[in-house]
């Protein structure tokens, strides 16, 4: 089994799958009616976050959910954005890998991270102290289990002694993998170990990363000749005129901001500096992208050129926003958008 090779230009999804005021069924309902259009017009993966006791996260078990997305699609490709490894007990984590890679008949990105917001991790009695070295602990035991099949580990966190593994991925060597991070040393790290890059900010800063990543690739060809990509996600909403489509995104954001903000105001925690904190602000930040597929076009030509991006990582549904509004966007951004910069 061997991975895609990406276009010169791909388009994917982000979901946080955040709280959009109505029940949970209904909410999950809809979002896989997403994942089949989406199917159909040719995205090429659908990424979902990990987050815990939160409207923001809808979806604290991401790899349940992709199961569900797998069995409703054809060719779209799955996985977390990011597996909070440090959440899991990594033997645990290796074979749901395993099984979704097979339930999708080979479809995983598997992304992976230790988590952005400490609160969360510590409501599972992970400290903040102990993230760094638990994470790393997990992940290396991860990678060790994708090539052996025997797994022996003593670590501070973990320990396994030859751990039979009869389950292994259905892609080979590894399913590709993910790394989330603006930081230029985190992309580094994920050129230098063959991960993929998922960025979001201003496409100015980004660029640093991205170059960063570049400077890091090997110069030797991946033996399976798939490009490695650079994401930029932003929040993106078409509709028939730049008026309607501001409207839109403007509610939906509120309501995204006030699911964010949860935890932070909960716990009296400082939010993030770089956190619009208006739609105004989203849009100066280019956080998010609205108006008509021309307008869209435009802002997203450029800001994928300046930020040395080649995979263009949309969220489509945020907040309130109605799933027929994500499905137009969804439509033209693959036919007068994605296909008009490739």
């Amino acid at each position: 089994m061997t991975n895609r090779k990406p276009s010169k230009l791909t388009c994917g999804i982000f979901d946080h799958l955040d709280d959009d005021g109505r029940d949970a069924a209904r909410q999950y309902a809809d979002r896989l009616s997403l994942a089949e259009a989406c199917d159909s017009l040719g995205f090429y993966a659908y990424h979902l976050a990990e987050h815990h006791c939160t409207p923001h996260g809808r979806g604290p078990s991401p790899n349940l959910f992709l199961s569900s997305v797998a069995q409703r699609t054809q060719r779209l490709r799955i996985g977390p954005l990011v597996m909070l490894l440090n959440l899991y007990h990594p033997l645990r984590a290796f074979e749901e890998l395993c099984m979704l890679d097979h339930l999708s008949g080979g479809r995983l990105e598997l992304g992976i991270g230790r988590g952005s917001l400490p609160i969360e991790l510590g409501y599972f009695g992970v400290s903040a102290n102990d993230a760094p070295g638990r994470y790393e602990e997990a992940s290396e035991i991860l990678s060790n289990a994708m090539k052996d099949h025997t797994l022996s580990y003593h670590g501070h966190h973990f320990e396994l002694n030859d751990v039979p593994l009869t389950l292994k991925p259905l892609q080979r060597p590894t399913p590709p993998t993910w790394v989330a991070s603006n930081r230029p040393e985190s992309a580094a790290w994920a050129a230098t170990n063959g991960a993929n890059l998922a960025c979001v900010g201003p496409s100015s800063i980004i660029r640093k990363t991205t170059d960063a990543f570049r400077a890091h690739l090997p110069r030797t060809t991946n033996p399976d000749g798939r490009e490695p990509f650079t994401g930029l996600l932003r929040m993106v909403v078409i509709a028939r005129s730049d008026e309607e489509a501001y409207s839109l995104a403007a509610t939906a954001y509120e309501r995204w901001l006030e699911s964010f903000m949860f935890l932070y105001e909960l716990n009296t925690v400082p939010t993030p500096p770089n956190l619009p904190l208006t739609f105004d602000a989203a849009l100066e930040s280019e956080l998010c992208v609205v108006g008509t597929p021309a307008s869209v076009r435009q802002h997203l030509l450029s800001q994928m050129e300046e930020a040395g991006a080649n995979y263009l990582l949309c969220q489509l549904a945020f907040g309130n926003l109605p799933l027929d509004v994500s499905v137009y966007t969804a439509a033209k951004l693959q036919s007068e958008v994605v296909a008009r910069l490739c």
